[in-house]
């Protein structure tokens, strides 16, 4: 029997379908290349669903954007199986948080597993372009830094041999993996729908799916701060900014990750993901309109005309931090605290945006953005664009940094 012919799906219950074998060949084939007879079962099985969202619902949405001709960048990346920050409703940071480092931790631990199984020659998936072992400790290396402080707030607090990145991965793996509840092991499962049959391309969506539950999670901290900033409590917002500050410079070993992209796997993969793109973020955008409101200009791009319940969001007036510090009424200590603050976040958002155009830059050259952009040239006009606009009025006239 041909291992790469699809299943039959000829169950519509729920509770009877068969995961395993429909994402087995998802993997053997590529999302890009499967089975239009296949397709049209699944899209068969989502007929039949009863309404309202569910696992089956939610993953059939993801397995079928392209079959719908809505392929994006969330459903690339599977963002609503994920169970991001903030998705439950919950604006307490303080679950966002553990949810983020407990997201992340799986995440990593998974796209560790994937390339010590390729490694070792334990699996046979995704065989095209695989790296060299230097690679993989490479990878091995950022994921375990990627991930260091968030094993230590989960109390994993691991005896890691850092100078062996290869066996300090084997044993995080061991203890995250070895743990999972089934629902964690189902979510891993599916939603790492790589589009191709090119090695890093695993790699690559682990690193954007952990990029996105920390901006997630960023939203979550700066909607909090912005609260704290209405009732007048400007240690509470102060700690929220500087939290979102934090989070967002722990995650910057995932670039690194990233960095070790073959250019040669990346453009093979990238032939098949045209209508996805980093622009449809809707993460990073709600975090971006939280710290202020954008420019209309920039409301009326493609950068919000791609996310557009984001812009409705904004354009039914998000509060941000701008204008609630503005309305504040803060003592001149205090204000000064959050100002202080809302630089430090600045200066960690302009980092991330110039690390992103760089390793863009290097990636693709001047070939255009898979999405409404124009690629490197996109991304090198957004790298200034001001975090925030506020400024303070006890006798700073400037306004908060505006360049990395």
């Amino acid at each position: 029997m041909d291992t790469n012919e699809p299943p039959t799906v000829t169950e519509t219950a729920p509770e009877a379908f068969p995961y395993d074998e429909v994402v087995a060949y998802f993997n053997r084939v590529g999302k890009h290349f499967v089975s239009p007879q296949l397709l049209a079962e699944l899209d068969r099985v989502r007929a039949s669903l009863p309404a309202g969202p569910s696992r089956l619902s939610r993953f059939l949405h993801t397995a079928l954007d392209k079959f719908d001709g809505r392929y994006d960048n969330p459903s690339y990346l599977a963002l609503d199986q994920l169970g991001l920050p903030g998705a439950d409703g919950c604006p307490d940071p303080g679950h966002a948080h553990r949810r983020r480092d407990r997201l992340l931790v799986l995440l990593m631990a998974d796209m560790m597993r994937f390339e010590l199984a390729a490694a070792d020659g334990r699996s046979d998936l995704m065989p095209e372009l695989r790296p060299g072992a230097k690679v993989t400790a490479k990878r091995c290396r950022h994921g375990l830094r990627a991930i260091r402080p968030a094993l230590e707030r989960l109390g994993l607090d691991l005896e890691l041999d850092e100078t062996d990145p290869i066996a300090a991965a084997r044993e995080v793996c061991r203890a995250v993996l070895g743990s999972i509840t089934e629902p964690e092991r189902r979510t891993l499962q599916l939603t790492a729908l790589p589009v191709s049959l090119v090695h890093d391309e695993y790699m690559f969506i682990r690193a954007l799916q952990s990029y996105e539950t920390t901006f997630a999670l960023i939203a979550v901290q700066l909607a909090a701060a912005a609260t704290a900033l209405d009732r007048g409590d400007g240690a509470a917002a102060t700690a929220a900014i500087e939290a979102a500050a934090a989070v967002l410079g722990e995650a910057s070993p995932l670039w690194s990750l990233v960095g070790t992209m073959q250019t040669e796997a990346f453009l093979r993969f990238r032939e098949y993901t045209d209508g996805a793109s980093a622009i449809q973020s809707r993460n990073y955008k709600l975090f971006e309109a939280t710290c202020r409101r954008p420019d209309q200009a920039r409301l009326d791009s493609p950068a919000y005309e791609s996310v557009p319940e984001v812009r409705e969001v904004v354009l039914a007036g998000r509060r941000n931090i701008d204008d609630a510090l503005s309305a504040a009424g803060l003592a001149p200590g205090a204000h000064a605290a959050v100002a202080a603050a809302m630089e430090r976040f600045e200066a960690a958002v302009f980092k991330w945006r110039k690390t992103h155009h760089s390793l863009a830059s290097h990636m693709l050259g001047d070939r255009r953005g898979t999405g409404a952009t124009a690629g490197v040239r996109y991304l090198a006009e957004a790298r200034t664009i001001p975090v925030f606009k506020a400024r303070c009025p006890f006798g700073h006239d400037a306004p908060l940094a505006a360049a990395a």
